[in-house]
This record gives structure tokens, C-alpha cells and sequence, in this order.
């Protein structure tokens, strides 16, 4: 069975753990330095939160999938999707855990993230190029451009797209 997630880029991590805690009656399942995430089974929910430098909202929305089976089923949904453009990633590390993904944006520029997760690693994640979604460039996570690609890319964000990531994208194979 699937669960539905939903990840929010926050900009003070404590405060956000407490009210997203007393929210949810429940403690983070996860605890990182920059990164938090409740597993809720009523409703299937993967929640997490990061403050990694992203504007805050919503980072991103997607199914976690139990299987593999479930996760190839949510690939060619969004292979299907009117447009789309999908990126496939197998044991990648990203959000202090290992897994296979399949990325899709949808016509607003909101990524979604279909995976399932095969284990936890110590670090947030590795270095991915998104090239393949749509000429928009990006690592970790497909994110929309930013008003201030200098002063998100200075506050250490993963994965910003945008004029100067591009640019640098060029020069390099990764823009993290």
C-alpha cells in the first residue's frame, strides 16, 4: 500500500519540529540537523521537513511505494502523464536515505517523487544531475527557479535550478 508524501523546505527546523509534533501528536521517526520526518499511519503519510536553503513551502509531493512492484506501477503513471518527462534513479542517496526513484514535474513546475526507500545512510544525499526533466537542472530534488539564486546558493541549498546553477551546470557535471 502506498503513502502519500510530502516534503516542506522550513526555515527555523526546531520550531517547525514542535508544531508539526503537536500537530501530528507523534515525534519525528527521523531526526537530522537539517531534516526531520514523521511516518503517520492514520493517514499513510510521509511527511518530512528540511531546512537546507530552499525557499520555504512545499519542496516537493510523491508516493512512497512498499515494493518495487509498486514503485515500476507509480513509474509508468507518471510516464503516462500529458508531457511529462520522467527521470528513473536506481540506489540513489538523497534525504538520509537510499532508494529507486522516479521524478516527474507537473505543468506548474511542482516536482513529484515516486520511490521506495531500500535503506538509511548518514547523509543527506549524493550528487544527481535532473537533466533529463524538461531543461531544468537540479540534484536531489527538481525544485522551480529561485527569485535569489545567489542567496539560496550561498545558504548551502542541494538543489536549487536556475539561471547561475545552469550556467555552473555547464562548467561541471553536478550543480550541488
Amino acid at each position: 500500500m502506498k503513502r502519500f508524501h510530502v516534503h516542506v523546505a522550513v526555515e527555523n527546523l526546531g520550531d517547525s519540529i514542535i508544531f508539526y509534533s503537536d500537530l501530528f501528536g507523534a515525534k519525528p521517526a527521523v531526526e537530522r540537523a537539517d531534516y526531520a520526518k514523521w511516518m503517520l499511519e492514520d493517514p499513510r503519510l510521509n511527511f518530512a521537513i528540511s531546512s537546507r536553503g530552499h525557499k520555504p513551502g512545499i519542496n516537493h509531493l510523491g508516493f512512497q511505494a512498499d515494493d518495487e512492484l509498486e514503485l515500476a506501477q507509480l513509474g509508468e503513471r507518471a510516464d503516462h502523464a500529458s508531457g511529462s518527462k520522467v527521470l528513473a534513479e536506481k540506489e540513489v542517496a538523497c534525504c538520509y536515505a537510499k532508494g529507486n526513484k522516479y521524478w516527474v514535474v507537473d505543468p506548474q513546475g511542482l516536482a513529484w517523487e515516486h520511490f521506495h526507500t531500500l535503506g538509511e545512510i548518514p547523509i543527506f544525499g549524493e550528487e544527481t544531475t535532473m537533466k533529463e526533466l524538461a531543461a531544468k537542472q537540479a540534484c536531489c530534488i527538481p525544485l522551480h527557479e529561485s527569485k535569489t539564486p545567489t542567496e539560496e546558493a550561498s545558504k548551502g541549498a542541494c538543489c536549487v535550478p536556475n539561471a547561475a546553477a545552469d550556467a555552473a551546470q555547464a562548467q561541471k557535471s553536478s550543480c550541488c
